[in-house]
């Protein structure tokens, strides 16, 4: 079987990262993430390790706690969780700065960068190897492994799903690719065979949905491998 090769983060990173040392005064962070367009900006040690992160809230928490309470008008967006905390006295990055509680290594899979991104609520990723900021990633990045071509999913899926994986005849079944949708249609010897044809499928990068018309011969025996234990 012929190994598939995930895409990573490291292949969709941006690496040309904008960035400020820690004792960059706040009005130049301030400019910074003014003239980058960008909501949050790294702080980076002259050596090139990762101290911390500036976001635009936690900037606006800092002007607004400036300001006597009665004047007060701007209120940090989100007072659920994760209020940035204000920081007044703040003069430089270092000083400002919140500690980085989430990163991610250049050889994780993006499937588990956007999970890791769902799971804490942030839009975007520090990328760190052997404490070094190596690049970041936004959720704009991981769009990209949607822009495969349909025929590059129709290979793999054949290739490596119906020949690697089931050691099956692909004539058997027909793969369909239609703007990241794939119908599969055809007969498979048993229903696991079936299901794990869809649930590889499915999981295959790129793949949008997955229209499921397939049949098999004949039921799974009842000591016929489960599912799950084909799958990874």
């Amino acid at each position: 079987m012929r190994s598939r090769q995930r895409t990573t983060v490291a292949d969709v990173m941006t690496t040309a990262v904008v960035s400020v040392p820690p004792h960059a005064p706040v009005p130049e962070v301030a400019s910074t993430l003014f003239a980058a367009a960008v909501r949050a900006v790294p702080v980076v040690s002259d050596e090139g390790d990762l101290l911390g992160v500036i976001s635009e809230a936690d900037l606006m928490a800092t002007i607004a706690a400036t300001e006597p309470v009665e004047r007060r008008r701007w209120r940090p967006r989100h007072v659920h969780r994760g209020v940035p905390v204000a920081r007044p006295g703040a003069r430089t990055a270092g000083e400002l700065m919140s500690a980085v509680l989430v990163t991610i290594d250049p050889d994780a899979t993006v499937a588990a960068a956007a999970r890791l991104m769902r799971e804490q609520g942030v839009n975007w990723l520090p990328v760190v190897a052997d404490s070094r900021l190596v690049g970041v990633l936004g959720r704009s990045d991981l769009l990209a492994v949607f822009l495969r071509s349909d025929a590059a999913i129709r290979t793999e899926i054949v290739e490596d799903v119906l020949v690697g994986a089931l050691a099956t005849d692909p004539s058997r079944v027909a793969v369909d690719v239609v703007d990241g949708v794939v119908t599969l249609t055809g007969e498979l010897d048993t229903r696991t065979d079936a299901e794990v044809a869809v649930a590889l499928t499915s999981r295959t990068e790129g793949v949008v949905d997955v229209v499921d018309r397939l049949t098999w011969q004949v039921q799974d025996r009842p000591d016929t491998i489960p599912v799950r234990s084909l799958l990874f």
